[in-house]
């Protein structure tokens, strides 16, 4: 520091103690700012390990009783609540008492692959206009929407569904669908449609909630793509659809599939919508419109008469059941995070992939 910069007039060297406190306090919000990173990045890990050991711990019971019964079982019965109970395998159980899951977990399959089957393109392509046909003035418009529908609460779209969407369906949709061929894969469509509660009706209803979802995380991840990326494609003679397909889709491919992934995610365990329009009916649907449910809803809507069962027993089938959602819904997220590594490769410099 020259002697000029040290006269010069309201410059004031700070005093070594003055010094020394600054260090001091930037060591202590350095060491505060590591210790708060790692409580936060443990805390997600700490709350999923709790969730499974209490759901484990509650339901060791009905893992027991049910042995591995409970997967492929297709009658859930809680017995009889007037007999005495009985013990079986050292587990105490209403007489009769049987739980069988695998309709809950097909049903829950089902809704989520219909969701996604009929979601998933209507979102992309959604972005796809928002992003490259509108106006921006209306895009943004258009994405305050799709934030605003992604909010509503389930249980309003599932009245919707119960009211509106899905008598709309059984009286102009459904018809239709019986007229065509009588051969498979079209045979699913054939049966009685009845009034618009079911399979179909549940699955149509989940994709018009994950919709708005994975429209807004496509259309912010088509805004990312850089300009001087398109341009060079452009100018290296391709049309507007090849730029698209060789440039756009490469670079944001594993954003897509993340966020289709949110959207499958949000299907796997909605309850109250799927609760109000399945029809509640613990079966495997016989046809594509039949009343049916998933395990989220089932435990939705059985948990208030399990609390009736003086052995506890079908509360912890419950248990049960939730545990193996999770199951489900953490085999997907590990499946879909292989995918989006495999779909990485090669997306650094998407204008020279495939040319």
């Amino acid at each position: 520091m020259s002697t000029k910069e040290t006269d010069a007039p309201g410059f004031k060297v700070p005093a070594p103690r003055q010094l020394a406190v600054r260090r001091d306090l930037g060591r202590v919000l350095q060491r505060l700012l590591r210790i708060g990173s790692a409580v936060t990045a443990v805390v997600p890990l700490g709350a999923l390990i709790a969730m499974l050991v209490i759901l484990l711990f509650e339901a060791l019971p009905a893992i027991r009783f049910n042995g591995w019964h409970f997967l492929s079982g297709t009658s859930w019965s809680s017995g009889s609540f007037y007999s005495p109970p009985v013990r079986s395998g050292g587990v105490l159980h209403p007489l009769g008492a049987s739980y069988g899951a695998w309709p809950l977990i097909l049903g829950t399959l089902e809704t989520s692959a219909i969701a996604v089957v009929v979601g998933f393109p209507v979102a992309f392509a959604a972005a796809v206009f928002i992003v490259e046909k509108l106006p921006r003035a209306l895009s943004g418009v258009v994405g305050v929407v799709l934030e605003v529908l992604a909010g509503i609460p389930s249980v309003v779209i599932g009245l919707w569904g119960l009211f509106t969407f899905g008598p709309f369906l059984a009286r102009n949709l459904y018809p239709l669908l019986g007229h065509l061929p009588d051969v498979p894969p079209l045979a699913i469509f054939h049966g009685n449609h009845g009034y618009g509660e079911g399979l179909l009706s549940a699955g149509l209803v989940l994709a018009a909630m994950i919709i708005p979802i994975v429209a807004a995380t496509t259309r912010d991840l088509l805004r990312q793509v850089p300009e001087g990326t398109r341009e060079g494609a452009e100018a290296l003679g391709m049309t507007s659809s090849e730029v698209f397909f060789a440039v756009q889709v490469r670079w944001i491919r594993s954003g897509v599939i993340g966020a289709l992934i949110l959207g499958l995610g949000r299907a796997l365990g909605e309850t109250i919508a799927v609760a109000l329009v399945s029809g509640s009916a613990m079966q495997i649907a016989p046809n594509i419109y039949s009343g049916m449910t998933t395990i989220a809803a089932a435990i939705v809507t059985l948990l208030d008469s399990a609390q009736s069962d003086p052995t506890g027993l079908e509360t912890r089938a419950l248990a049960e059941a939730a545990l193996v959602l999770m199951a489900i819904t953490l085999l997907v997220n590990i499946a879909a995070r292989a995918l989006v590594r495999r779909s990485a490769r090669g997306a650094a410099l998407p204008v020279g992939v495939g040319l």
